[in-house]
Parts: structure tokens; C-alpha cells; sequence
């Protein structure tokens, strides 16, 4: 009887961490968390996630913060008026109620500036991060840090 309850343990256990990846709180649901691994020459480093809100109005990301970096910013893409596409940093930005809003390479994602603990933001390793959202209030995530982006996520543009 215990030896198949192990078996049972060790087969949900994979699940269980799959699942530890993902973060609810209030109507916001973070899903994974990720960072390219830090190139040795690279000054910074940035974060990406998905953001769900099921809410019935918009919430907002008002900042950020991680003990890795004294200084955490919000940043976007956007395009100048050369009609060249510019990394700027922003004051927040809104989760639009009962949609997702993607953080990603060329898009919205973390800036964390001269991290001060290199081998934190190697392959394999995970840090905290905190988004302080307006009505959700404060949700603290892991960052996985890879050598690759997920599949599904577009590649990186810059290594700031």
C-alpha cells in the first residue's frame, strides 16, 4: 500500500511544479515567469510573463521591484516617429479586463537594471520578482531564468 502511494506521489509531483509556475491572485493570473540567461557583457536583464485578468474592469501595473536590482522598470516597444521601434520606459500599464496582455521580447517586460547578483540570472536558476498592481495589490512571482525563450514566445530583440 505505501509503495503505491509513492508511485501515485512521484507521478503528480512533475504536475505540482508545472503548476507552482503560475501565480492568482484577486481576477490577475501570471503565467510563467521567464528570463534569457545573462550574457557576460550584458548591463541588464529583462523579465517577461502573460497577465490574465478575468475581472469585469481593467487593472493597471502600476511597478515592479526584485532583490536582484535596485532599479526594476516598466518598459514597452513602441514605434518613433522615424518609424523605427524605440525601448522607452513607462509609468504602468493597463490589463484590460477579461483579456491577456503578453510581456515580451518587443513588447511590454521588466527592465532590471544592473542586477547585482550575476549568478542568479543563469540557466536553471529562478528570482523573485514583485508587480504591484492597483486593485489586485502585490503579487510576488520566481522568474525561471532559461538559455531559450519558450516555444511559444517570440525571440529576444536586445540583451540590455
Amino acid at each position: 500500500m505505501l509503495k503505491q502511494a509513492l508511485v501515485v506521489a512521484a507521478l503528480l509531483l512533475p504536475g505540482a511544479f508545472a503548476n507552482a509556475h503560475e501565480y492568482t491572485q484577486g481576477d490577475l493570473h501570471i503565467a510563467h515567469p521567464w528570463s534569457l540567461q545573462l550574457p557576460p557583457n550584458a548591463p541588464n536583464v529583462a523579465a517577461y510573463f502573460t497577465v490574465h485578468n478575468s475581472g469585469s474592469s481593467d487593472d493597471r501595473l502600476l511597478s515592479v521591484d526584485s532583490p536582484i536590482s535596485d532599479d526594476a522598470q516598466l518598459h514597452e516597444h513602441a514605434m518613433n516617429a522615424a518609424g523605427l521601434m524605440k525601448m522607452q520606459q513607462v509609468d504602468g500599464v493597463t490589463i484590460p479586463a477579461g483579456k491577456d496582455l503578453l510581456f515580451a521580447p518587443s513588447a511590454y517586460h521588466v527592465m532590471l537594471m544592473q542586477p547585482k547578483d550575476r549568478s542568479l540570472l543563469t540557466d536553471g536558476k529562478r528570482f523573485p520578482l514583485t508587480l504591484h498592481f492597483e486593485k489586485a495589490g502585490d503579487i510576488t512571482v520566481q522568474v525561471a531564468v532559461q538559455k531559450q525563450p519558450p516555444a511559444d514566445q517570440p525571440e529576444q530583440q536586445h540583451a540590455h
